[in-house]
């Protein structure tokens, strides 16, 4: 009975003063809104990101690293003979390579496998010269690790599989020389290894640097480029079932291959960085205005207590008792948080919405923002909980009122 006292008393308090109840729900909107749309926000980046991330890197790499020469002093009388050390001229061909990759593809946290062969590649057109790299892929088996058919722009991967005279190259490439598909391309190496090429696909990943150097030819055909046999392999690429257990991964790996492993987070760790301050910023500032409009509830509340002091000792003087009246203002509260935080999900819902239906040009589509649920939720349990404590220190306040020295005065 009395739990319907309180509710009546606070209801009462907020509807009768309705230019505040309106202004604290208001600002609770406000911050509400921002504090889901910044977060959406940071989140589409953050997926965009990886998703680019992904088209080019593997969840794991496995290769062997360049070694460092030893350095030597000696000393023969008065004169002192020194080697700094250098990078030396072994190979980084991994033994053994299609049993290597067998061997990685038998673990049960590996989905998929695939060897590479990486050169130096020169691209040649009359005079004019273009420096970049070239990868020798299974062209099947890497498109399906990395999604490749979604960024040709024409060609095929197909034709790539059986045909060594043939190149995949990016936009960039094409456009500064003039090339299409069906046209040959004067392709060379460090090796001094030239040959004519036949472009059967161009892609374009949005990332101007790559556009304008990267390439794919057979695996044999880079092989011949570097001189080298069919057995030579610089690097296989694995993917797992959760990117973000990858730690876990290399390590496990590492117990198995005699080769280096690096996760996907080591070797972009600019960009994660870069994507973790971010996340911080936004969320710093989003919570900031969260906050002050939490505090826009205490400072109402603090005004209602003062306003009402004769009320709060006239309740307490009738059998109310320091509970009950923490109940009643911390009612208030909750009254204005949930309409404000329900209005704010609202507002911001409509913003993500408008804001994913804005077309930003290729190869970015559709603003990277959309409505996570999970988000949501977040929010509004992080807008109630402000509010709890934004009602809780006023009503406080007013619980500890002595009706006795309020009726002196």
């Amino acid at each position: 009975m009395k739990y319907k006292v309180n509710l009546d008393i606070a209801s009462t308090h907020v509807f009768a003063r309705k230019k505040q109840t309106f202004i604290t729900a208001l600002g609770i909107t406000i911050g509400v809104s921002i504090y889901v749309f910044m977060n959406s926000l940071d989140s589409g980046f953050t997926a965009f990101s990886r998703e680019n991330i992904f088209k080019n890197s593997a969840h794991l790499k496995i290769y062997k690293p360049d070694e460092m020469s030893q350095s030597i002093a000696s000393s023969k009388d008065d004169l002192v003979l020194i080697s700094n050390p250098q990078i030396t001229t072994l190979s980084n061909k991994l033994n053994n390579p299609n049993q290597l990759l067998q061997q990685i593809k038998a673990e049960p946290y590996i989905t998929n496998a695939i060897a590479q062969v990486d050169f130096s590649a020169f691209y040649n057109r009359g005079s004019t010269q273009l420096k970049g790299n070239g990868s020798g892929v299974n062209m099947n088996a890497y498109a399906q690790m990395f999604q490749t058919r979604d960024i040709m722009i024409a060609g095929s991967i197909e034709e790539l599989e059986n045909n060594l005279n043939s190149i995949i190259i990016g936009s960039g490439i094409a456009e500064k020389l003039s090339l299409g598909i069906g046209q040959n391309i004067n392709v060379s190496s460090s090796y001094g290894v030239s040959k004519v090429l036949r472009i059967v696909g161009i892609f374009e990943t949005g990332n101007t640097q790559l556009d304008e150097s990267k390439s794919y030819v057979n695996i044999s055909t880079a092989q011949q480029f570097l001189k080298q046999g069919i057995n030579y392999v610089t690097t296989i690429y694995a993917n797992t079932p959760n990117p973000d257990k990858t730690g876990a991964y290399v390590q496990r790996l590492k117990s198995v291959v005699p080769y280096e492993v690096e996760d996907w987070k080591t070797i972009n760790k600019d960009t994660i960085s870069q994507d973790m301050t971010r996340q911080s910023m936004m969320t710093a500032i989003s919570f900031s205005i969260l906050l002050m409009a939490a505090f826009g509830i205490y400072n109402i509340l603090s005004s209602t207590i003062s306003q009402k002091i004769d009320d709060i000792a006239i309740l307490k003087a009738t059998g109310f008792n320091g509970k009950d009246v923490i109940r009643i203002f911390i009612m208030e509260a909750l009254m204005m948080g949930v309409l404000g935080t329900l209005i704010g999900l609202g507002v911001g819902a409509i913003l993500i919405k408008i804001m994913s239906n804005m077309y930003m040009g290729e190869p970015v589509g559709n603003f990277p923002i959309s409505i996570e649920p999970k988000l949501f939720i977040q929010s509004f349990a992080l807008g109630m909980v402000l509010t709890l404590c934004a009602g809780y220190f006023p009503a406080r306040k007013a619980a500890r009122v002595d009706p006795v020295e309020i009726f002196r005065k």
